[in-house]
């Protein structure tokens, strides 16, 4: 499914700094810029008009160009393009040489073929391409707007706000851009997500490198994009894996996140979590989404019934939401089936990765251990899906981070 040379990789974003060469109240890494991007790739896309944007090659342009990124580390954007410029050739081809090992064997190296193919075909999702640059601008100014609270002191930083402030001209074309420059309604969602890079995940205990929740939903959705592959689910069911695993803790943008150990520990916390994370899912997310993506919003978060959530569920979306327990008879684009329980071991292996990462640099503290043992007996007795084993490949882990 995954090799672990790859997934650390993705978690190397994690320790890539942003705009470091600024004074920053708080830490700005890659990977949460990335997760953002992505959040608002999603809403730009759907407010497009239907059928204009292909979801899941805005999903595959987005994981090859965060791959890329992995690849040349810390190297200014602005200094970046202007490299590729002149010489685009030799960097797209020393790239694919630092990627391929990880790469070559997912789905028997087309997936390689691809990531080849976009990165020296410009035309290839040209739309999507359009967007996940106009996404990726977003971000940056959003970004941007916290940097500048700490460096109006510098000579420059008036000059580099005029050239962020005049960029949104380029994309203004997208209907979703020239809304949320306006400050529409939908700027709270994207603020909203955001604000999911303050809360760091395993809050309570040391941790190397620091995950926030921003950047944890990007990794599960990674690792659900890429159990779909395997899975060679349609293209529905891969688009909604990926965007519900993106998606799944958006709440706690509204709650917090709070740690399992105190979540399942006193009976029925966790009923009064759901209740009150469905009350403000309601009051503080969904009036501010264009009427036309409510409903589809509502079954990514996993909502249904009578007042009911639970996002990890194995559900079809046909005429009305059902809940199959096996959603491979259902791998065709008409039922909008998403593997709930999939995803749930995506979320499980993210956090056990989490653990054994910094454990493997050298810090580590009860919690982590407990939690990491705790995880990976949870992955023995259901990380089994179908030919998808997620308990092998924790142990694969295990032994390439040498824990």
């Amino acid at each position: 499914m995954l090799n672990p040379k790859l997934i650390e990789q993705f978690f190397g974003a994690a320790s890539i700094q942003r705009w470091n060469d600024y004074p920053r109240m708080v830490e700005l890494v890659e990977l949460d810029k990335q997760a953002h991007k992505f959040i608002i790739a999603y809403f730009i896309a759907r407010m497009e008009p239907e059928g204009s944007v292909n979801m899941r090659s805005l999903i595959e342009a987005g994981i090859f160009e965060f791959l890329r990124r992995v690849v040349v580390t810390d190297i200014r954007p602005d200094v970046f393009r202007k490299a590729l410029q002149k010489k685009e050739k030799e960097i797209n081809s020393w790239v694919l040489s630092q990627l391929y090992d990880s790469l070559s064997e997912i789905e028997e190296g087309a997936f390689c073929k691809r990531f080849e193919a976009y990165i020296n075909d410009s035309s290839m999702y040209k739309k999507e391409r359009f967007i996940l640059k106009a996404a990726s601008y977003m971000a940056t100014r959003w970004e941007f707007s916290i940097v500048y609270q700490t460096s109006q002191f510098l000579s420059n930083i008036d000059r580099v706000k005029e050239a962020v402030e005049e960029e949104i001209e380029d994309y203004y074309e997208l209907i979703s851009v020239r809304k949320m420059a306006m400050n529409k309604k939908i700027s709270k969602i994207i603020d909203l997500s955001g604000r999911l890079r303050f809360q760091k995940r395993w809050a309570q205990t040391p941790r190397i490198p620091e995950t926030s929740v921003l950047g944890h939903m990007l990794i599960v959705a990674i690792l659900g994009y890429f159990y779909s592959l395997f899975s060679k689910a349609c293209d529905g069911r891969l688009v909604n894996n990926f965007f519900c695993a993106l998606f799944h803790d958006f709440p706690e943008a509204l709650t917090r996140d709070i740690i399992s150990p105190v979540k399942y520990s006193v009976s029925g916390l966790d009923d009064i979590i759901s209740e009150f994370e469905i009350k403000m899912i309601e009051e503080e997310i969904l009036p501010y989404l264009p009427e036309g993506l409510v409903k589809e919003f509502k079954y990514l978060l996993g909502l249904y019934g009578d007042n009911q959530k639970n996002e990890f569920l194995n559900r079809i979306n046909e005429h009305e939401i059902v809940v199959v327990e096996d959603v491979s008879a259902y791998n065709e684009d008409k039922f909008n089936a998403i593997d709930g329980k999939a995803l749930k071991n995506c979320d499980n292996l993210a956090a056990f990765i989490e653990a054994t990462l910094s454990i493997s640099h050298g810090v580590k503290s009860k919690e982590l251990i407990q939690g990491k043992e705790h995880i990976l007996k949870k992955l023995k007795e259901k990380g089994q899906m179908g030919k998808a084993d997620f308990y092998k490949l924790a142990l694969e882990l295990e032994e390439y981070f040498g824990v």
